[in-house]
């Protein structure tokens, strides 16, 4: 198969870099508990990963063709492998900021890489949407193993035990970067001849397009919705189902299994439902489960639970949610790249880069927010608010894709 390699290089790079960056959860509650942090203050990590994600796409996006892809991505893993070994070696809160720092520059040039070469390779809309939500679906595996690596690390009676992961992590990026490094991109890159500044105002000029400035809006209520829930979860399962350290971890788990279920069926519908009616359904479902799944989460009580028999139902059937949100990220990405031109893409990329990592912060902080003043219990219904305008913004997306392809036939 013509570019098999690279396309499985791709696959590895995001899967390696979904354990990373969606360990986030974990390390928050891990600093909770070993760095006496308390769950404001933890939540900033969320930040110290997306900020930089969005500064750095902000000022690489548009000129990333002349740097070269494959470059760039070998470069991130690199970047990487350094954050893993000072996070095990640091062992304080101090370096798990910077280890969540590195994880974030990386992942932005990762990431404009991965989006702007399943344009390269692919040919149709429907093939184009398939393979975002497959290489989506598979980020989310990523998410779902950290889940189980980590508490395979924790050890009550040797609180430092858990950094042995960011060896077994160091590891596994050495293994993606050695494949990389020797997989051969049979495509050619369109490149601008503009010069940076030029290729700079371009990709600025692209967020007065109306379809662009409705599919940010969408974008970055989706990831609020995303990351509040997935960040927290753990935290939740400890605190509100009384999980102990390992459950609430593992628990977690369900949401981003379900998330990448979600995302390999979403390859499958959309070559035969349109992708609007697919998002309608599920953000309706998904607030159909927070509504009326959570507040359950109230009524129970406080008692430690080690077992998954005494889990309560709450505690499988919510994190399920998952499923009716998965669709929604890979959809709209692929929407809104296969709808501008090829030499557009990692302009656009940058753009989808930085306003997910706004959004993600900002529900992180939000929900980390109403955790430690309202309780865990109630924190979640917050996401209700997003979802309702998500649905509206969805709408609007649509229709000013049709007033844009129009202009263009």
């Amino acid at each position: 198969m013509k570019n098999k390699s690279i396309k499985f290089a791709l696959y590895l790079n995001y899967f390696v870099f979904a354990i990373l960056l969606n360990s986030v959860g974990i390390v928050i509650k891990q600093a909770i508990d070993n760095y006496n942090i308390g769950e404001t203050d933890a939540s900033i990590l969320e930040a110290f990963k997306d900020l930089p994600i969005a500064i750095v796409s902000f000022f690489v996006a548009s000129f990333l063709p002349k740097i070269g892809y494959k470059k760039s991505m070998l470069l991130s893993l690199s970047l990487v492998f350094f954050g893993c070994m000072y996070m095990y070696f640091g062992n304080t809160f101090g370096s798990s900021k910077i280890l969540f720092l590195t994880i974030g520059v990386a992942f932005a040039f990762i990431k404009v890489s991965v989006f702007s070469m399943i344009g390269l390779l692919t040919e149709t809309k429907e093939e184009h949407s398939s393979f975002m939500s497959y290489i989506e679906g598979f980020f989310m595996v990523g998410i779902a193993l950290a889940y189980f690596i980590f508490p395979v690390f924790f050890d009550e009676n040797h609180p430092d035990a858990w950094l042995q992961v960011y060896l077994f992590l160091a590891g596994l990026i050495a293994v993606s970067f050695l494949m990389l490094l020797f997989s051969k991109i049979e495509i050619k890159v369109e490149k601008s001849e503009n010069t940076i500044q030029q290729d700079f105002l371009a990709m600025l000029k692209l967020m007065a397009l109306p379809l662009v400035i409705f599919f940010v809006i969408s974008a970055f209520l989706f990831v609020m919705v995303e990351q509040g829930i997935m960040t927290w979860l753990p935290s939740f399962n400890k605190g509100v189902l009384s999980l102990n350290d390992s459950l609430s971890v593992q628990m977690a788990s369900i949401l981003a299994i379900s998330l990448a279920i979600g995302r390999v069926l979403a390859g499958f519908l959309v070559k035969k439902i349109h992708w609007l009616k697919i998002l309608t359904v599920c953000i309706i479902v998904a607030m159909l489960i927070v509504g009326f799944i959570l507040p359950s989460a109230l009524t129970l009580k406080s008692v430690e639970i080690n077992t998954i028999s005494k889990i309560p139902l709450i505690g499988f059937v919510f994190p399920i949610i998952g499923l009716f949100i998965a669709p929604i990220y890979p959809l709209i990405n692929s929407v809104i790249l296969f709808s501008l031109p090829k030499r557009m893409h990692s302009s656009m990329a940058g753009l989808i880069i930085i306003f997910s990592a706004l959004g993600g912060t900002l529900g992180s902080r939000i929900i980390g927010y109403l955790f430690e003043n309202i309780g865990g219990g109630k924190a979640f219904f917050f996401t209700l608010i997003p979802m309702a305008f998500l649905l509206i913004s969805l709408f609007m997306f649509n229709k000013k894709i049709k007033v844009y392809e129009n202009s263009r036939s």
